[in-house]
Parts: C-alpha cells; sequence; structure tokens
C-alpha cells in the first residue's frame, strides 16, 4: 500500500488527540505531517504501512484525496501494550481504538 500513512497526533488548544490516515493524498510521509503540524498539531507518531501493525484500525481500501479521520477523543493519546501474534508491543490509543505505531518495537 504505497502512500498510506498513518499519524497519530494531539492539538493543545482542543485538549484533543487524533488518529488519522491518508491513503494517496500525499507522496511523502513528511507532507501529511507537515499540514498538520502547520494546523498547530503536535505529532506523537508518524508512520507508514509498512512500520505499523492495524491494531483494531483496518486499513483503508481504496486511494483518495481526503484524510481520513480514524480515532477522536479529549486529552493525550495513551501509550500502552497491545498483543499481537502471541507477541506484546508499545501501542498508542485513542478512544476505543488501538494500533502499533512500529512493529519492530518490543
Amino acid at each position: 500500500m504505497e502512500n498510506y500513512f498513518r499519524i497519530t497526533g494531539f492539538i493543545p488548544e482542543k485538549n484533543l488527540s487524533f488518529i488519522i490516515d491518508s491513503y494517496g493524498a500525499y507522496k511523502k510521509l513528511w507532507q501529511f505531517s507537515a499540514v498538520l503540524i502547520a494546523k498547530g498539531c503536535r505529532i506523537i507518531e508518524v508512520a507508514n504501512s509498512e512500520k505499523f501493525i492495524d491494531g483494531n484500525i483496518p486499513k483503508l481500501e481504496k486511494p483518495s484525496t481526503k484524510m481520513v479521520l480514524r480515532a477522536t477523543a479529549e486529552g493525550e493519546p495513551i501509550h500502552t501494550t497491545y498483543e499481537f501474534n502471541g507477541m506484546t508491543y508499545k501501542a498508542i490509543q485513542v478512544s476505543d481504538k488501538t494500533y502499533i505505531p512500529d512493529k519492530n518495537r518490543i
């Protein structure tokens, strides 16, 4: 899934965390991040589809020119653990949505 990116961020002024995906809207992950930073967001985690494990947030099926908001919650994202295929990984949670931002991190 080329150009599939997932970012977890936090908007301090609103005390709001989010997980947002982009599939095809940006060629590079830094471009996606830059748009969010320019809007005042603090980036917590960034990953492309080769790096993250879905957790309970399935990937988008079709490319789009739009960003897709996957989860929001009041407060900062929660750093937690998530078990996948018998291994425990560091994960991030926003509301009831959890994913593993780096499948190489244990």
